[in-house]
């Protein structure tokens, strides 16, 4: 079996074996479903899935830094990293795994929300393709804050930290695309396409732009090179 898949099936045995997963699983489907959902639901009497995915961007800000701050920091700090490395695995491979791990606990997550769809299809008319593309987008968007994540954590030995940077750079690509108005005319577009949150607005209207599948995957492969160069780096300490 490749390495990478095997770090990855190691990192789920990990989640599902201690209560991070259930605590982090849990409280974002409440928040989600039970306070932005539900509460808008009957606040609004709409039968809609618009509500959920907007509040999806700003919640992914805190899930992924919460799964991924220990995936590499951890191992650092114990240790572990180092006869890690030098098995016959590469340094991508472990990034891989590691982001794989991630990629698995926010399928099941969103798992989880599809009784959200399966509530609005009960109560009303439920637009397919939004939601097959807001659900989509939530993959590519969830995949570049994993991403992120998992770069911060292979860049320091403090998971707190890693929680931190993986926190602000996100925010950071979602605030400035919030913001792009409030730039100068010429800098706009700029802001615009860097902003993590105006990409997904394309998708979750079910509108497949290959220009944001690109944002969403360059985002990843960025980071996921950043995360391997580092762990690289420690070889030639």
């Amino acid at each position: 079996m490749n390495p990478a898949l095997v770090i990855s099936r190691r990192e789920i045995r990990s989640y599902f074996n201690s209560p991070v997963a259930y605590i982090v699983v849990s409280a974002f489907t409440i928040i989600a479903g039970g306070i932005f959902f539900f509460t808008r639901l009957f606040l609004t009497q709409e039968a809609s899935l618009r509500g959920f995915f907007d509040t999806m961007p700003l919640l992914f800000m805190f899930l992924a830094p919460a799964v991924t701050m220990r995936l590499l920091a951890d191992e650092k700090a114990s240790g572990t990293l180092e006869l890690l490395i030098t098995m016959p695995v590469r340094d991508w491979q472990v990034v891989l795994g590691k982001f794989l791990a991630a990629m698995a606990l926010l399928a099941t997550t969103l798992l989880l929300t599809v009784v959200f769809a399966i509530t609005v299809r009960a109560l009303g008319p439920l637009d397919r393709g939004p939601t097959i593309g807001g659900y989509l987008g939530l993959l590519l968007m969830g995949g570049a804050y994993m991403s992120i994540g998992v770069m911060s954590s292979a860049l320091t030995k403090n998971s707190i930290v890693a929680f931190i940077v993986a926190f602000a750079i996100s925010f950071l690509l979602f605030i400035v695309g919030q913001l792009a108005q409030l730039f100068p005319s010429a800098v706009q577009p700029l802001a615009v396409f860097l902003g993590m949150g105006t990409h997904f607005e394309n998708i979750s209207r079910g509108v497949i732009d290959t220009r944001d599948v690109i944002y969403y995957l360059s985002v990843m492969g960025v980071s996921l090179l950043v995360a391997t160069l580092s762990l690289e780096s420690r070889r030639w300490r």
